[in-house]
Parts: C-alpha cells; sequence; structure tokens
C-alpha cells in the first residue's frame, strides 16, 4: 500500500517506518526539518516530503490508501489544544476523503476526569472520525527502551530508595509494549477496521509498576503514599530526579490523577491475534535492549533536537549538544577537528586547558604531556593529551574518552552532517556522574564547561571556514 506517517522523529512513528517497508509498502513522510531524518537506516527509502502542520504551507498528498497520524502536543504552553486542532484539521486538508486514517490516542478516564492534554487528544480522535474513515487506537503508558514513560519509572526506582508519594500512585493504569502498539498500527493497515479501540496488557497500579521494576532490578524499594494530589509539585519533582523534561512530566502526571484502564474486549475481538505481552516482561525486554546499546527511538526524538543547543540527561549519562551550521565542507571540519591537541591546542579557552591539565598531572592523571602523535592526523585507539581516540570516522566523526581524573566517565564527539548543499557539525560532552560526587562537579563546572564548549564549536567553524 501507498502509506504516509506524520511524526517520523517520535519515539512510536521512528520505530513503525521501518517495519512497514519491511511489509513492502510505499512509505511517504511528512516531515518539517528533513535533516532530521538523515542518517537513519530508512532515510533513502522512503519519500520525503517537507511540510509543517502548523507553519509552511503543505503540499497535497493525493496518491495515498493509508495515513499515520502520530503527532500531539504535549507541551506547557496555554494553546495546546488550539495548536492540537489546527495541526489536525491542516492535516485533512491534505489528504483524500477515502484514505484511511489511523491514530494513537490516549485511554479514556471513567466519567468527566481527562486531563486537559488526554481531552485534547480525544477531541483530535473526534475530530479524525468525523472526517475520514479513522481506526483510533487508545493507548496508556508505552514501555520499551526509551520511551518516556519507561524512563519515568526507571529513573524514580532507580535513584529513590525511599519515596512519599502522592495518593495518584495507587491509580490504575494499563501499559503496552512498544512492540504490541507497533503489532496492533501495522495490523490496522492491512485489515482496516474503523472505530476506537482500547489496548494493552492488564491494568495495574502506578506503584505496582515502580516496585516490579525494583524487583527485575533486584533493588529494595518503599514508597509511602500520602492521601494529597500535588500533580505540579509531582511532576516538578519528576522533571528534576529523571531526566523527563517539566514540559512532558506535567502532562504525564496530570494523565494518572484517575484510574485509566479503558476497555480492552473490542481489540481483542477484533485482532484477536495479538496478545499483549505483561509489563514485567516489557520491562525486562526494555532493559535488554538497553543493556546493548540498541534503542531505536527515544522520548525526546520529536523534541526539538534540531535545536543549536540541548542539555538533557539519557540512560542516566548527561549530554550537552551543539549544532552549527557551516558554509565550508564536511572534510574542511574534519581536518580542524583533527588537529586538536597537542601544539595547536583545544580552539578556545586553551589557556583553563592548561589549567585542568596541570592539575590533572598532580593529582595523578596523564595530564596534558602525553601530547600527540601526529599534527594532523587521529588514529583510533591512540592517546591525545588526557584523551583516548575512542572512534574516527573520515569526514564524518570523532569521539574522544577522557582520561583525565574526573568523577565519573567523560566523551567528547564532534559529528559532521552533509545534507545537500548544506553542513551542520554536532558537537556532544557526555558525562556519566559517579555519585553524588559526579552530579556536583557537573552542576558547579558546567557555568565553566557550558562556555567552553560554547566558544570551541564557534572557533572550529570560523577555522574549517579559513581553509
Amino acid at each position: 500500500m501507498r502509506i504516509l506517517v506524520t511524526g517520523a522523529t517520535g519515539y512510536v512513528g521512528g520505530r513503525l517506518i521501518p517495519r512497514l517497508i519491511e511489509e513492502g509498502h510505499q512509505v511517504t513522510v511528512l516531515v518539517r526539518h528533513p535533516d532530521r531524518v538523515t542518517g537513519r537506516e530508512w532515510a533513502n527509502k522512503v519519500e520525503l516530503v517537507v511540510g509543517d502542520l502548523l507553519g509552511s504551507d503543505l503540499p497535497e498528498i493525493d496518491d495515498i490508501n493509508v495515513a499515520y497520524y502520530l503527532v500531539h502536543s504535549m507541551t506547557e504552553s496555554k494553546d495546546f489544544a488550539a495548536r492540537d486542532v489546527e495541526a489536525v484539521n491542516r492535516f485533512l486538508s491534505i489528504i483524500p476523503r477515502e484514505c484511511h486514517v489511523i491514530y494513537l490516542g490516549g485511554i479514556q478516564p471513567e466519567g468527566n476526569t481527562a486531563s486537559k492534554h488526554l481531552a485534547s487528544r480525544i477531541e483530535v480522535g473526534n475530530i479524525l472520525k468525523l472526517n475520514r474513515p479513522t481506526t483510533e487506537f487508545r493507548a496508556g503508558p508505552i514501555i520499551g527502551s526509551g520511551s518516556a514513560s519507561f524512563e519515568m519509572v526507571r529513573n524514580l526506582t532507580e535513584r529513590l530508595p525511599f519515596m512519599i508519594a502522592p495518593k495518584w500512585v495507587k491509580n490504575r493504569v494499563r501499559p503496552i509494549a512498544i512492540r504490541d502498539m507497533l503489532e496492533y498500527l501495522l495490523k490496522a493497515a492491512e485489515t482496516q477496521p474503523v472505530g476506537s479501540f482500547d489496548i494493552g496488557a492488564k491494568d495495574l497500579r502506578f506503584i505496582d509498576m515502580m516496585m516490579q521494576w525494583a524487583e527485575v532490578r533486584n533493588l529494595k524499594r518503599f514508597v509511602i503514599p500520602i492521601p494529597i494530589l500535588a500533580p505540579t509539585l509531582a511532576a516538578r519533582w519528576v522533571g528534576l530526579v529523571t531526566p523527563i523534561t517539566n514540559r512532558l512530566a506535567i502532562p504525564l502526571v496530570e494523565g494518572m490523577l484517575s484510574d485509566i484502564v479503558g476497555d480492552p474486549s473490542a481489540a481483542e475481538k477484533e485482532f484477536p491475534k495479538i496478545k499483549p505481552i505483561h509489563y514485567r516482561k516489557a520491562v525486562k525486554l526494555a532493559q535488554s535492549r538497553i543493556e546493548s546499546n540498541f534503542i531505536e527511538t527515544r522520548w525526546s526524538g520529536a523534541l526539538g533536537n534540531s535545536k543549536p543547543f540541548i542539555l538533557e540527561e539519557r540512560e542516566g549519562i548527561i549530554h550537552e549538544t551543539r549544532r552549527i551550521h557551516s558554509n565550508t565542507s564536511g572534510s574542511n571540519i574534519f581536518k580542524v577537528i583533527s588537529s586538536a591537541g597537542g601544539n595547536t591546542g583545544w580552539f578556545a579557552w586553551n589557556w583553563a586547558w592548561k589549567i585542568r591539565g596541570f592539575i590533572d598531572g598532580l593529582i595523578g592523571g596523564p595530564g596534558l604531556r602525553r601530547g600527540r602523535r601526529h599534527p594532523e592526523e587521529l588514529l583510533q585507539g591512540e592517546a591525545l593529551d588526557f584523551w583516548r581516540v575512542e572512534k574516527v570516522i573520515p569526514n564524518r566523526l570523532i569521539r574522544l574518552r577522557a582520561e583525565m581524573k574526573v568523577p565519573g566517565k567523560a566523551w567528547l564527539e564532534w559529528e559532521i552532517e552533509e545534507t545537500g548543499q548544506n553542513t551542520f557539525l554536532k558537537q556532544t560532552a557526555f558525562f556519566n556522574p559517579n555519585g553524588i560526587l559526579g552530579r556536583l562537579y557537573w552542576v558547579f563546572l558546567y557555568p565553566i564547561h557550558g562556555r567552553i564548549f560554547s566558544d570551541m564549536i564557534k572557533s572550529i567553524i570560523r577555522r574549517a571556514e579559513a581553509y
């Protein structure tokens, strides 16, 4: 079939596309920024259509049978509901009248207790069903490596051995493994059922989700619910303790202030071959993916990865990412980066690097005295000042692993992206803190590190453009 996918950079969309291709479908992807799908294995196997459902003019996409609508707002902005309505109406305006729409929404709680974000998703589903033949899947927390729900449970449980929690942790939800979610989405395109279907595994309390994760990890955890709601305070706490941003934590928490279990009987009848796995098995599968470093997509994929600066935490590792456009070639940028260290120095704040090297030598580290083997060439595995060259891909990537004395593990990576006539340099500093000392080290030194990282990437581009 000819299929359109929106939300391609999101957690579900990014996993759905390669599976549609494997099934032999012709896939068209609607994206705001084509460079954000560059490098994905499926990028050259789909037709890219550039357009913004909330911005630029959109081309009509006539030659399709099925369209997946995987777009929704998960922000704190006051106008998110109006933006959701505008986006879905613009989406409807570019697809054929007979097109089968498959939409991923959220389970509706009993009574009139839906949060604002969940109510908006319900409204979008109603708009779609009024205007096109639509299959709506209503799901609870999606459990998989890199999913927001999984990361929230995992980090709360891993980091807090003792919790005093609001009473909503005793509310029941119906989680679903990402593998089962994808099965439903794929099967709907083949059979074209129309209607709304609540889907998921056996329901359980949110507190049970945490305790089962603790059991999987052989951790002893204590959670004491108290008779208050405090959703905003709890969401801010989630944003502080876990990698989940406040703007995402707030709708996640607000969505659990009531039991959200739905009735999966219609889905069981319509899709009898799909047997959702239970929550415990889903978290074991997710953890195995993390341990093998195989995470296809992540919750933050659709939350602004093309921004020039991002500071976030993933799976316990802090990422400080900067991205900048250049008017020169990727090979010129690679030449500049390859000359780092030794007599060349470190592009910006070289005096600070020298002081850091001196201190490192005093406390038993290699300092800067090792220098480098060759002034312009880097080989994988060799020493470079107080770094080790961990990976080199000519004209594409250089990654260094820190061997200086730090309370944790650190890496510095440069990735060159060339798309058409455009060249971008992405610079990422990674830090895996060792306990509370490592976190204090990062927090107290980041005002200096942040300025150094910013000046460094700008200096690299200036030098490359001077070739």
